[in-house]
């Protein structure tokens, strides 16, 4: 950037060095000399102030010198005569007499003219009076210069003449013989010469590479015009040890790259899935409102699917009686010439499952609770999945025509876990209704409404279709069947879609009453034909443009062996919890506690939630009693949480689920090292020293007293093997019972070493003779762990 300096912008406008550092002084900082460099902000200001104060009065000002009226140009004057000379007999030239001005009138004309002018224009007075300036126009004249060529050759000497001549003639000779003749060996030294400067012009040229976010050495080498050595021994001096084939990232390419002196940019891949599937963000003003999407969840026996029946049965009209029976697993209801879409899902589990694959399809959670049987431990799971998943929750208080009911009494439950009637100055919708008689199942409706208005429910429905697979099934006759509702644009008979690791074109639509339809839009569920294959339920699906891309798309997710939905929650463990808090990946660090006792649940939750601090916030997402199952690992999986077990174990499939979900089980006996090892990990100081490892499980089959020597356990040996010096843990129902160590291993009569999966052997445990049968014994040792 060029320097302007403070004595320059004041010469440019005419004025004092002192009037533009007065600026400076006044609006910004004093300058230090009349030598300081102007940034482009303080020029900004000065030109702003001397446009301010000065104005003028009329722009015909400023271009009245522009667009004034052209003056006539001078009539050309005859080039002067050559001087002519007489040579007298003596040999003197002498210059002929000239003629002295015929007309010197014009001059005097001129004078008064002249006069005036300098009047006019005292300043120009003293350069006029210097010199004259005389301009001929010479545009339309016609010069004869051909008779001066005989004046010229008079005044060149002979000398210079033969000169000239000699060098032409040299030159014409040259130019026969086809210019210079050299020798082969010049000429080949003079070709070394140019090849030399080529690659010396060639080394000047920086080398542009583009590297991708991981790339092979080889691959590295052949964009870098380098040997592989080179980039091996460039590795190396960095002290990454990696082989031609081997792999590395971005970051370590780009350092080799710019140590070998190229130019590194980064190359942007963009994939089959980025080009075929549309996720732009939609304009506010493409936007409409849609219906609400809503899922009824709650214990099985609180009446959920009577109130279904119920709702649907006073949507359909009395000639569509039989429509009731042609439910799709997702159906629409008028209420006053507004739609609700209800999801009928078998339970939280489904819906869980749903938003574990990304798909989140509802808008709105009503919870069932029967007003005779209050809150059940299905239904706490209910909550917490629905608070998980963020969506309002109405509770409808079912079975009000029973004697019994107590609605008061569920109310007060339901302040437990967050959830305030708005009677009681809370924010919780709470409708008493009745599946079995109709009472106030329209009030219900009617809020449902109400807050999905309040929610703000939009979509663009002029776009390609996006939505989620609700449920799928071979029929024999169609194939491929799938119920899916559409969450934004339109999907249309004839579109290809793709949804998961399937893809085919809609040949037929149906809507919830089995209807044939042509086209359906936002919020609308509608069950499909024409896909090759059955897709997975929580599967996103996309309508696309390009068929051939789609089958493309689709045989990289089966070679992959995963179907993309959506977001994958971030996974969790406390070993890298740290790691994650630092790079801005996890700011929740999500819970889900299982105890053997309640009150030890709530001791752990309450004492977990005191944790939380300015980085990380300590969320219990479900807290109940009882053995860790499958539903459990699904939750953890979905919202990304840590399971903290208290007095409890998970069995062999639950802890094969855990592998495979990803998710981290901590078990614990002491709440104390649970508190210190999540504060631990969360500041960074978690360095575990010992591991568990699980060595064998047996299961008690009959009981023997030993006089003596105590109980004696008879086992069967289910997976793993039992040793002598283990450590034992039993378990009954999943519930530690009791910790120590193993006494006596035999086998028949005789002492054994260990035992392998699938003997039979006689167990005792040190100082415990509390053995029942059906109890299950897990034999473990605890490894130090290498730092």
């Amino acid at each position: 950037m060029l320097k302007y300096r403070v004595h320059e912008v004041a010469k440019d406008f005419g004025l004092q060095t002192k009037v533009i550092s007065d600026v400076l002084i006044k609006f910004l900082t004093p300058p230090k000399n009349h030598m300081q460099a102007l940034s482009s902000f303080e020029l900004d200001v000065i030109f702003d102030y001397l446009t301010q104060h000065n104005q003028i009065d009329s722009m015909e000002r400023v271009f009245a010198h522009t667009y004034r009226e052209p003056e006539p140009p001078p009539a050309p004057e005859p080039p002067p005569e050559p001087e002519k000379t007489e040579k007298p007999a003596d040999g003197t030239v002498r210059a002929a007499p000239v003629a002295p001005a015929a007309q010197p009138a014009p001059q005097a004309a001129a004078a008064p003219a002249v006069k005036k002018a300098q009047a006019a224009n005292p300043a120009g007075r003293k350069a006029s009076a210097q010199r004259q300036v005389r301009v001929i126009d010479t545009r339309g004249g016609q010069v004869d210069l051909a008779r001066y060529d005989e004046r010229i050759d008079k005044l060149v000497p002979d000398r210079a003449a033969n000169m000239r001549q000699g060098k032409e003639k040299f030159k014409r000779s040259a130019d026969k013989r086809g210019g210079p003749q050299f020798s082969s060996k010049r000429r080949q030294e003079e070709q070394e010469k140019m090849r030399r400067l080529q690659i010396e012009a060639l080394k000047k040229i920086q080398l542009k590479v583009t590297i991708p976010d991981s790339i092979a050495v080889s691959e590295l080498a052949v964009r870098l015009k380098k040997t592989g050595a080179d980039v091996v021994k460039r590795l190396m001096k960095n002290g990454i040890m990696a082989s031609l084939s081997e792999m590395i990232d971005y970051d370590t390419a780009a350092l080799i790259a710019m140590e070998f002196g190229a130019k590194v940019e980064r190359e942007i891949v963009v994939t089959i899935e980025e080009r075929l599937i549309d996720d732009t963000r939609d304009a506010e003003h493409d936007l409409s409102p849609r219906d609400p999407v809503v899922v009824v969840m709650g214990h099985v026996d609180h009446g959920k699917t009577s109130l279904l029946d119920y709702i649907r049965s006073t949507s359909v009209v009395s000639g569509e009686a039989g429509g009731i029976t042609q439910h799709i697993g997702a159906y629409r209801v008028d209420v006053e010439g507004r739609h609700i879409t209800f999801l009928d899902t078998p339970g939280h589990a489904a819906f869980t499952s749903m938003r574990a694959r990304g798909a989140s399809v509802t808008d709105i959670a009503i919870l069932v609770v029967a007003a005779d049987d209050g809150i059940k431990p299905q239904t706490i799971e209910a909550i917490n999945h629905a608070k998980a998943a963020e969506v309002p929750v109405i509770v409808a208080v079912n079975k009000m025509d029973r004697p019994d009911a107590n609605p008061d009494k569920v109310m007060q439950q339901l302040t437990e876990y967050e959830l305030l009637a708005e009677e009681w100055g809370g924010d919780t919708v709470v409708v008493p209704v009745s599946a079995k008689t109709g009472d106030n199942i329209g009030k219900l409706l009617e809020n449902v409404i109400l807050t999905a208005d309040m929610a703000e429910l939009r979509a663009n429905p002029d776009r390609s279709a996006r939505g989620t697979v609700i449920e799928a099934r071979l029929d024999k006759g169609r194939g491929p069947v799938a119920t899916v509702l559409v969450q934004n644009g339109t999907l249309k008979q004839g579109n290809i879609i793709i949804a998961g690791k399937t893809v085919g074109r809609v040949r037929a639509m149906a809507d919830d009453k089995g209807r044939r339809i042509e086209e359906a839009g936002p919020s609308v569920p509608v069950e499909i034909i024409g896909l090759g294959e059955v897709p997975d339920a929580g599967d996103q699906f996309h309508a696309v443009a390009d068929e051939r891309m789609a089958r493309e798309l689709v045989e990289q997710r089966k070679q992959s062996g995963r179907a993309v939905s959506g977001p994958v929650p971030t996974k969790v463990s406390l070993d890298d919890l740290f790691a994650q808090l630092q790079q801005g990946e996890v700011k929740d660090l999500n819970i889900v506690i299982k105890a053997d006792v309640q009150g030890s649940a709530e001791a752990v939750k309450s004492s977990l939630e005191k944790i939380s601090n300015d980085e990380v916030r300590v969320r219990v997402i479900h807290s109940a009693v009882g053995a860790i199952n499958e539903s459990d690992i699904l939750l953890a999986g979905a919202t990304g949480s840590i399971i903290v077990g208290f007095n409890v174990r998970p069995d062999p499939a639950i802890r094969e689920s855990a592998e495979q979900a990803g998710v981290d089980m901590r078990m614990y006996r002491v709440i104390y090292d649970c508190i210190e090892e999540i504060e631990a990990a969360i500041t960074g100081m978690l360095a575990p020293k010992f591991k568990e490892t699980l060595l064998g499980r047996a299961e008690v089959r009959q009981v023997f007293k030993v006089t003596g020597t105590g109980t004696i356990a008879g086992c069967y040996v289910q997976n793993g093997k039992i040793t002598r010096q283990a450590s034992a843990r039993l378990l009954r129902d999943s519930i530690i019972i009791h910790e120590g160590e193993i006494a006596s291993l035999k086998r028949f009569k005789d002492d054994a070493r260990e035992v392998a999966g699938g003997y039979e052997c006689g167990i005792g445990i040190e100082r415990y003779n509390d053995i029942k049968e059906g109890d299950v014994i897990e034999a473990f040792i605890m490894e130090r762990v290498s730092e």
